[in-house]
């Protein structure tokens, strides 16, 4: 079974391009599985994005890891050989690294420790859609999300630039075994015949 995980900031374009790839059929050869957040029920239930504590910070990652390890469930029941991601546990040590950057805590290495023991996904190719902090806000207010909300840390410039590094630097290389990165002009068309030719080369 191979993994392909789409990756990027929030209001990158990753879910639309999952869209795309639903409506061209490609759950005919795939397993597909929409984000984290979508797989929780209530949105009071989501954790914060900035977390209180790193104790919290880790309460969040076992909460999301429930979430993987029922992923990695229905992705084996579906017998597909292929499994296309909409975020993967990378989304989680960028969220980590990121967090540790910038508000001082030391978590990463303890999710990379922890996620040894649990069951996941671990990418074969993540397209990371590189996206930069303007277009996110303007697509987030063009969404009907307020630019001007107090505190939106995942659009937070150095919050972003941080994420992005997790992806593109090798500093701290991700799960993925292949990181792919995809300019922020590229269309989600695009994004979804990039995934296609993925699955076709691995399906064949």
């Amino acid at each position: 079974m191979k993994v392909i995980a789409i990756e990027g900031p929030s209001y990158a374009g990753k879910s639309t391009a999952i869209d795309h790839l639903r409506r061209r059929g490609i759950e005919e050869l795939a397993f597909v599985s929409d984000c984290y957040v979508q797989h929780i029920a209530r949105c009071e239930d989501i954790p914060p994005a900035r977390p209180a504590s790193e104790s919290a910070q880790l309460a969040s990652f076992e909460m999301f890891m429930g979430i993987e390890h029922a992923r990695v469930r229905a992705a084996l029941a579906s017998a597909k050989p292929v499994v296309i991601i909409d975020r993967s546990v990378d989304t989680l040590l960028a969220h980590a690294h990121a967090l540790d950057a910038t508000l001082g805590y030391a978590v990463h290495h303890q999710l990379r420790d922890r996620l040894q023991e649990l069951p996941f996904l671990g990418p074969d190719h993540t397209l990371y859609l590189d996206v930069p902090d303007e277009v996110l806000r303007l697509r987030r207010k063009l969404a009907g999300h307020t630019a001007t909300e107090p505190d939106y840390l995942l659009h937070e410039p150095v919050f972003l630039a941080h994420a992005r590094d997790y992806f593109v630097s090798g500093t701290r290389p991700p799960v993925s075994r292949e990181v792919t990165v995809v300019p922020a002009d590229t269309s989600p068309t695009t994004v979804a015949h990039a995934v296609e030719s993925l699955v076709t080369f691995w399906t064949r």
